[in-house]
């Protein structure tokens, strides 16, 4: 061995002595001498050796699978459980009232939309049978939304010509109804006088004459609100348009901006859901013309005004489940009541509540319930919901809207993997 080599060895075995010194003093450093005896937690002192007692320490638990560190684990598991719950249904909580916001924010964009496609699922059956007679996507798509268009414009031209014919015979009915009202408080069961009689009256003028600043201002902003009517109508009339002739490319475009691995799973979960929303569109319109039809006989047959009109009304109202022919046929059985008498208003409500019975009991199971499977309650729920949330347009919207929702929250949840579409490209991997 070299001069060079043995110096060499020399300084390694020093190095490595002093690592193992230093180790050494380390540890015991840290360790500290061990004392034999009683050790307490509660005092700073030196540790107890691996044999001692400790006094008031109990023997430490298994963390469970679900804590990351010793203060979880002395929580009891339902407090955590329900923690964890509570922080994450605050977080949706913050996102759904976000998008509330941002959806009243936006309302004469996202309403006019929301129509759009309820008139989209409507119509997209008669485009589809005009394309299978070979004629073009826009001309077939623009056939049928200027035939619609023309159907809702000729029935609101013969419902405004027929209220604008009645409305002085009607007024006079009313006077007289009026009339009759005054008398029955005098000699009914009531027996009010004529001085309390005009006390009540002035009392309701004075009423009306303090709030006609509030009822001026609503009438001011009456414009505007006509102006929104108006640019809501134009672009239902447009989105309608090309959701009938773009809809399928739109909806690919849509989901091609997802992950690959959800796109075959939410594109399933979609058309579903567009299936489902035509099922009930069709099957609404069918509920309300039967419902219409069989409160406008009865109208016809006892002869009371506007039965064209309050038989339109029914129809309208049918789109709002449950309670929406009831309120449209209140208002027949009103006008049955001033022109005719209470006996035929007795008559018109035997018949709107016959209606309606027959609706909850045979139609909407029987075509309803073929097309959505949604529990009366959750009808309820959201109608009130929606009416809160935005007015009678949330009444119409909401129905539909958890007929989707629900569609698509069954097809996401399966656990099956949707069929391979029939256009799909697999690209097989090699072995390595």
């Amino acid at each position: 061995m070299s001069r060079f080599e043995r110096v060499r060895a020399g300084l390694r075995r020093a190095y490595e002595s002093g690592r193992e010194s230093v180790r050494g003093a380390r540890t015991g450093a840290t360790a500290g001498p061990a004392e034999p005896g009683v050790a307490s937690p509660a005092s700073p002192g030196p540790v107890a050796s691996p044999s001692a007692t400790v006094v008031g320490a109990e023997p430490p638990g298994e963390l469970h699978n679900s804590t990351t560190s010793r203060d979880d684990a002395d929580v009891p598991h339902a407090l955590r459980i329900a923690a964890a719950w509570s922080w994450r249904l605050i977080v949706i909580g913050v996102v759904a009232w976000a998008l509330l916001k941002i959806v009243g924010t936006i309302s004469i964009v996202v309403i006019p939309l929301a129509v759009a496609l309820l008139l989209s699922a409507l119509l997209a059956p008669a485009v589809g049978w005009l394309l299978r007679l070979r004629l073009p996507r826009s001309l077939a798509t623009g056939v049928v939304l200027v035939g619609g268009l023309a159907a809702v414009v000729g029935t609101l031209t013969l419902v405004v010509n027929e209220f604008i014919q009645g409305v002085p015979e009607l007024s006079e009915k009313s006077s007289q109804g009026v009339r009759q009202i005054q008398n029955w408080l005098k000699t009914g069961p009531l027996h009010l006088s004529d001085n309390q009689l005009d006390r009540y009256i002035d009392e309701g003028q004075a009423w009306v004459n303090a709030n006609t600043e509030r009822f001026t201002s609503g009438a001011l902003s009456t414009a505007t609100t006509l102006a929104e009517v108006l640019t809501g109508a134009v672009l239902v009339l447009f989105a309608t348009f090309f959701f009938l002739r773009d809809g399928n490319n739109i909806w690919r475009f849509l989901v091609r901006l997802l992950p690959v691995a959800a796109r075959w799973k939410v594109d399933d979960a979609g058309r579903a859901s567009w299936a489902t929303l035509g099922a009930y569109v069709r099957a609404t319109v069918l509920v309300a013309f039967i419902d219409a039809v069989g409160i406008g006989i009865f109208l016809v047959i006892f002869k009371v005004p506007f039965a064209f009109p309050l038989a339109a009304l029914v129809f309208l109202g049918a789109f709002i489940p449950i309670v929406g022919a009831t309120l449209s046929g209140g208002v027949a059985v009103l006008v049955a009541l001033v022109d005719s008498g209470p006996v035929t208003a007795l008559i018109i409500l035997s018949v709107v509540i016959g209606v309606q019975q027959v609706e909850g009991h045979v139609l909407q199971p029987l075509i309803m319930g073929r097309a959505v499977a949604i529990h009366p309650l959750a009808v309820i729920i959201g109608i009130a919901a929606g009416v809160v949330l935005a007015g009678i347009t949330g009444a119409l919207v909401a129905v539909p809207l958890i007929a989707v929702l629900n569609t698509a929250v069954r097809r996401l949840a399966a656990r099956s993997v949707p069929d391979t579409p029939p256009d799909a490209v697999v690209v097989a991997a090699q072995a390595p």
